[in-house]
């Protein structure tokens, strides 16, 4: 058989023998799962979430399967991953990682709680020990470094192809060792995973921009676990699935571009993800979004006399998100830098029912982003891609008819941002917090709050017991029949 290609082994090396070693990213990689947490509670009031998120076949019952946070799920590890992923990704509001190639690392933790949940519970039939939140943690930081590291130098997005395929490849590599696969194993599913076909970008741009955004990474996590199942079960892999001349993934997705990891796989990523904790919008507009408010008492009074409107952004921001409408969703609307500008400007704040139905028809958005310029800054495009700032700089200038104009307002780093992560921690928290009380009694919101914002103790909790806690009681009501 042939040798497995170079970035497979690397891979694959990683997350077996690699120790994660830097304590910041086992710290953020807490905050970053209470933040996917709150992310999947607020979800779970959109109905058209909701209905993709039971069992595929209504009723079916899962002896020792996946429990879905916030609701009385109880799934098989695929769908589970969907499930979890789908709660997760849905309003666009979990943490985000920008290079050559964008994407939302976050979305791997359906694969991760699924896999350490049906693997733990397993475990503990068998007397042996289950994963542990430590151990979580430090799968969510090879994840976020798997998806991450690959995502600088290679870009999808440029070959027309949906970044969720690194979501396929990090959760892939990953579930196959959770499930208790080795090296052959664990080289066997990134092979599948690489070869399984790319995802056209299509669903996220103008004219077909639809929900599928929101639910592709949960589809790229779920076919990863399958993935992973048919590898820990024997499956043959493909050495030579990324370099194989004219049938292999360099060849076919990257047009003879050579997929290439940009630097050692370690922590990087997770020590300086972005977390999304002011406004649920695409992360290329956060700081515009932040600008907007800025001037917000400045412009909020006199949007009749705005004359023209100046938006500097990078080089990414102008590619996917400068759109002036016609806008069909508010999966149209959330990816959209003169939107949600627009929003800032006019409300001085930005929530998803901004998105929604009766705000979008406000003629006030529409008209401001008539007078709307977008245009590239090439100082942002450079310092977005410079790895010692990985800035997301906008700035928004308002010009007035009679002549008059507010100052430029540029903003850099968004709260989520490292250089901000200080002053984000407070706002995370409370995000955390008011996500719980849509889903929980009062003393339930405190015991979740405090164990996993607060306790030393949550690192050594076993999972399977966290995701047991994280049900919903009783009846699932809204979320659909459930298999208890």
């Amino acid at each position: 058989m042939s040798q497995y290609d170079a970035v497979l082994q690397e891979i694959a090396d990683f997350i077996i023998d690699q120790p994660v070693q830097s304590t910041e990213a086992i710290e953020t990689a807490r905050l970053a799962l209470m933040d996917s947490l709150a992310c999947a509670f607020m979800a779970l009031s959109k109905p058209e979430c909701t209905k993709l998120i039971g069992p595929i076949v209504p009723g079916t019952i899962v002896p020792k399967g996946v429990r879905v946070p916030g609701t009385a799920y109880v799934l098989d590890p695929v769908q589970g991953a969907f499930a979890i992923t789908a709660l997760i990704r849905w309003l666009d509001y979990n943490d985000t990682w920008l290079a050559k190639e964008w994407g939302h690392p976050s979305d791997n933790l359906g694969a991760l709680l699924s896999t350490m949940d049906y693997i733990s519970q397993r475990r503990r039939y068998f007397g042996k020990k289950p994963y542990t939140i430590s151990d979580l943690l430090a799968a969510m930081v090879k994840a976020y470094e798997i998806q991450g590291v690959l995502a600088l130098e290679v870009s999808l997005n440029r070959r027309g192809f949906d970044h969720v395929h690194f979501v396929k490849i990090a959760s892939a590599g990953l579930a196959a060792y959770l499930l208790g696969g080795g090296r052959e194993e664990v080289l066997s599913a990134l092979s599948h995973a690489f070869i399984d076909g790319a995802a056209l970008r299509t669903y996220r741009h103008f004219p077909n921009t639809g929900p599928r955004k929101s639910w592709a990474a949960a589809d790229a996590t779920s076919r990863a676990v399958r993935l992973a199942l048919f590898a820990v079960a024997g499956e043959t892999g493909y050495p030579t699935a990324l370099t194989a001349p004219t049938w292999g993934f360099d060849a076919v997705v990257m047009g003879g571009n050579p997929v290439k990891l940009a630097r050692p796989l370690s922590s990087y990523v997770m020590e300086n993800v972005l977390f999304k904790v002011s406004y649920p919008a695409e992360f290329h507009g956060q700081t515009a979004v932040e600008a907007a408010l800025k001037l917000h008492p400045q412009v909020g009074h006199r949007l009749e006399e705005v004359e023209r409107i100046i938006i500097e952004t990078q080089e990414s921001a102008v590619r996917i998100i400068d759109k002036r409408g016609p806008f069909r969703n508010p999966a149209d609307r959330d990816h959209s830098l003169q939107y949600m500008t627009a929003v800032g400007l006019i409300f001085g704040e930005l929530t998803y029912a901004h998105y929604e139905e009766p705000i979008a028809s406000d003629e006030r958005i529409h008209s401001l982003i008539a007078r709307m310029e977008v245009r590239e800054n090439p100082t942002f495009s450079q310092d977005y891609l410079d790895p010692e700032k990985r800035s997301i700089a906008n700035s928004v200038q308002v010009f007035f008819k009679n002549g008059d104009s507010t100052e430029k307002v540029t903003v850099e780093y968004p709260v989520g941002h490292r250089r901000r992560r200080q002053e984000a921690i407070p706002l995370l928290r409370e995000k955390f917090s008011e996500a719980l009380k849509k889903v929980y009694p009062a003393k339930k919101v405190q015991r979740l709050y405090h164990l996993v914002a607060e306790s030393s103790a949550f690192y050594e909790m076993d999972v399977d017991e966290f995701l047991e806690l994280m049900m919903h009681p009783g009846d699932s009501g809204a979320y659909g029949r459930v298999a208890s």
